[in-house]
């Protein structure tokens, strides 16, 4: 047993079993290579974003690519870092739609994770100024919900509020990776000229 056991051991754990039987065409490959480089370029020049490890766009588990991240062990995360890592979520849609002008469905996940992490900061964490110092109490899962714990007036600011802080988030992601194109570009041509009939790792 030598080191690429125990890194292909922790790959299959932290991002699922390799899909062989998922054969992309060379366009879709190419969305899926700035779609990760898009994540890796953008949590490199991030401050607060958690160290990268490697970007692959292998398909594993549900994803047709991943990056993989050293988590720094922090117990409390600040505005600043919850910024950073919605940024670094949102860099494979940004990067999609600068270098395609386009956008794909391979974001469901990433939409997912900033959509919940903007809730709470809003309903949660007491970290909106409009909402302001307050936190709502959440259903636990699988819990039966029929009524929201704020009023529809609260309700209706809430999602006013994390939509103005999905944008900006979203602004600021895409602004990155337009000042650092090369960047992401030249994850790009490296894929391709590692194995161009089964490209491996970005980075």
């Amino acid at each position: 047993i030598i080191l690429k056991h125990f890194e292909a051991a922790i790959e299959r754990v932290v991002a699922g079993m390799e899909k062989k039987t998922n054969v992309l065409s060379k366009d879709e490959k190419r969305t899926v290579a700035y779609h990760e480089a898009g994540h890796a370029v953008s949590g490199w020049f991030l401050e607060h974003a958690d160290p990268l490890l490697k970007v692959s766009i292998i398909p594993r588990g549900k994803g047709l690519g991943y990056a993989m991240y050293q988590p720094k062990e922090n117990y409390l995360l600040t505005t600043e870092q919850l910024l950073d890592r919605m940024c670094m979520t949102l860099g494979g849609r940004a990067a999609e739609s600068i270098f395609f002008n386009r956008i794909t469905t391979g974001a469901q996940d990433d939409l997912q994770k900033v959509t919940k992490s903007a809730y709470s900061q809003i309903t949660q964490y007491g970290m909106n100024e409009a909402v302001g110092n307050v936190s709502f109490e959440q259903p636990q899962q699988g819990e039966m919900v029929f009524d929201k714990p704020f009023s529809e007036a609260t309700a209706q600011l809430v999602d006013e509020e994390a939509k103005k802080l999905i944008s900006s988030a979203m602004k600021r992601t895409m602004d990155l990776l337009i000042l650092h194109k090369e960047d992401v570009e030249k994850a790009d041509r490296k894929s391709t000229r590692l194995n161009s009939s089964h490209p491996r790792y970005l980075v």
